[in-house]
């Protein structure tokens, strides 16, 4: 008999999951080899593509911590394929975030799975659980600016080139504000299980809220300097510059104009 864990339904990739990684190449190629009009409508079918399939990789690598660590529950839920519709408000989950992307440039965490904790024994494993997903972006960053670290992108299109580096802002920022340790975010979710019950019962009202105080705090000018001068660093570590990422979001924006005449080195 087919446990509820291991059905082979419960495994099978999506294929809206798959239809997302084909927008993300299509139009990848064409942002590529210059196959439009305008570039930008490319590099923005691309880069929004790509972020809601690092969305649906950041909720599958905590749902397959979690089937690891004993929660058999996350396949009947769906988690386990990869399928966005699984783990999102379409509002909260996709929406909202291409909104923030637009104003600023910011990876929005997006999406939830539902993990039943009460079937989960020790602290370690809840802490992997949380740390997880922002792994997972964290990886993808890797990816993506693989061709930076690894001195290959000499030969590859401005726009192409400059696509990847804004994808790869949008993954560290994610990564970075899932990590901070204010309830509601994964960060949060790595120290919990180490937490006094007092002090657990003192931050769980804030939980609704933690993302809203993380993006209040990202308005004060310091916070947001300290913020992107992180963001900034750890991109230069990965070979990316500040130039690249700059030139994807103004081809994001592509009903802002495209950038002309750009040479990077």
């Amino acid at each position: 008999m087919t446990s509820a864990a291991s059905h082979p339904e419960h495994h099978r990739i999506s294929p809206v999951f798959l239809g997302l990684v084909a927008i993300m190449a299509v139009s990848g190629w064409a942002v590529w080899y210059g196959w439009a009009d305008v570039t930008g409508v490319s590099v923005f079918f691309f880069v929004v593509a790509g972020w809601i399939v690092s969305l649906c990789l950041h909720e599958y690598a905590h749902a397959r911590s979690a089937l690891g660590a004993g929660d058999v529950s996350v396949g009947a839920k769906g988690y386990l394929t990869l399928n966005p519709l699984r783990y999102t408000h379409a509002l909260l989950s996709i929406v909202l975030p291409v909104i923030f992307v637009i104003l600023g440039g910011i990876g929005l965490p997006g999406g939830a799975v539902y993990i039943e904790r009460g079937r989960i024994t020790g602290r370690w494993k809840h802490s992997l659980i949380s740390a997880s997903g922002p792994a997972a972006n964290a990886l993808f960053a890797g990816v993506l600016t693989a061709p930076f670290w690894l001195h290959g992108v000499h030969d590859v299109p401005v726009a192409f080139r400059s696509a990847l580096a804004f994808l790869a802002l949008l993954q560290v920022t994610a990564a970075l504000l899932n990590l901070l340790p204010v309830p509601g975010l994964d960060g949060y979710g790595v120290i919990e299980p180490w937490l006094s019950p007092a002090a657990r019962r003192q931050a769980e009202p804030f939980a609704p809220f933690g993302l809203l105080i993380v993006f209040g705090c990202l308005w004060i000018p310091q916070v947001n300097e300290v913020f992107w001068d992180v963001v900034d660093t750890i991109l230069r570590g990965m070979g990316v510059s500040e130039l690249e990422t700059y030139l994807g979001l103004e081809y994001f924006r592509f009903w802002q104009g495209e950038p002309q005449n750009v040479l990077l080195p």
